[in-house]
């Protein structure tokens, strides 16, 4: 990798008018009702939320979040015609392995902010420098301190772009890659399509499907099982990709002029993705939540949206008839998350798998909710691949 990069650094600072807009918005909250004894079956239920726009407003500091971004060095790369914002952490020793580092929906780098340190000085942390990584975690387009498009762009799009930051800014010449949600969509079409200097990917559920052609073995009793859980498990919870992936412009009117709708969307997922059917709260510190919710707030929670239109398609996760990642995948698989793990079988007709991990427990935002063993995992797989 390059010493010197063709970027220009960058520091997050938020201008005051900004923060006193915000913070009107929210003190003119006006609130719905809900049905009596609702707790989350039918969303966020409003005393969990009026909790947090108390808190949003007299007692959380932006300023502390964003000095903790701003502790590792940043950038702003125009990648494909626009500006892709980048933290670049140089890990320890004499050869730390390039590791890029990919977010999802309705995540950001927030959810790398406690992990990325780890990652890329592991004899800080009681590692070894030799599992050390120069991690490279981009905002996706349209995400935080990342220029939206101008036009919906696709998972597989945004990977071309990916490949364009990693070899052509950053001289990748072998690096690896991790990710999940939207992000693991985007690995695993860079794996897919530029294959050549990216040794192995790390996934935490299986972002891409099969594409079954005649010939292909039949589908077993355990996959057949396995479908019939996974449409269980979904059922309710996929509502947001019929609109955001068929009228994402309307929704985003609500979105972008309220910060409590846009919580309330966003916090939402972070419940059901990871204590489903639970009345407690998301199990995550609620300023680091918000932080996250920032993101979407500063940078606008419109062109995030977009790549839905792709997924209801049907297009923006499933391979070509016949088509196989044959890149060296790992997988870390948690039984809460919105899927449900599936059979190595089904797997492995899409993937090199030659990996997996499944979790005791934890949902769908694994370095958020399990930071120590999302790193531990990440070190672990990687080793194999140096």
């Amino acid at each position: 990798m390059k010493t010197s990069i063709d970027a220009e650094p960058f520091r997050i600072a938020v201008p005051d008018e900004e923060l006193n807009d915000l913070r009107q918005r929210l003190a003119r909250t006006r609130w719905p009702i809900q049905p009596r004894n609702a707790g989350w079956r039918y969303g966020v239920p409003l005393e969990y939320l009026r909790s947090v726009a108390d808190h949003w407003l007299t007692r959380y500091d932006w300023r502390r979040w964003e000095a903790a971004f701003n502790r590792f060095p940043q950038y702003r790369a125009r990648v494909g015609g626009q500006r892709i914002h980048f933290v670049l952490e140089r890990g320890s020793g004499p050869n730390p392995l390039p590791l890029l580092l990919t977010h999802g929906w309705p995540g950001s780098i927030a959810e790398f902010l406690e992990v990325i340190d780890p990652l890329a000085h592991p004899e800080r942390h009681g590692g070894n420098e030799a599992d050390a990584f120069t991690v490279i975690a981009p905002s996706l387009p349209g995400y935080g301190f990342s220029d939206a498009p101008n036009e919906p762009i696709s998972q597989r799009q945004i990977a071309a772009l990916w490949h364009e930051l990693a070899v052509n800014v950053l001289d990748c010449q072998r690096y690896v890659a991790q990710a999940g949600d939207v992000g693991a969509s985007v690995t695993s079409w860079l794996a897919f399509d530029n294959p050549d200097k990216l040794a192995a990917i790390h996934t935490n559920y299986m972002a891409l499907q099969p594409h079954l052609v005649p010939g292909d073995p039949p589908v077993d009793e355990s996959e057949k099982a396995w479908m019939a859980a996974a449409e269980q498990r979904v059922a309710g919870e996929t509502a947001y990709i019929q609109i955001q992936g068929s009228k994402p412009q309307t929704l985003t009117y609500g979105l972008t002029d309220s910060p409590i709708g846009l919580a309330a969307w966003i916090l939402e997922k972070f419940h059901g993705w990871t204590v489903p059917g639970s009345d407690s709260p998301p199990p995550f510190d609620l300023d680091h939540l918000l932080t996250n919710v920032m993101l979407h707030w500063l940078g606008g929670p419109n062109a995030p949206t977009w790549t839905y239109l792709f997924t209801a398609a049907g297009t923006g996760r499933k391979l070509p008839p016949g088509g196989r990642i044959q890149t060296p995948t790992g997988m870390h698989l948690f039984p809460q998350d919105l899927t449900v793990p599936p059979p190595d079988k089904w797997i492995k007709r899409a993937y090199n798998l030659v990996h997996r991990t499944d979790a005791a427990k934890g949902g769908h935002f694994a370095a958020f909710e399990n930071g120590t063993l999302f790193v531990d995992e990440v070190r672990k797989f990687f080793r194999a691949y140096r």
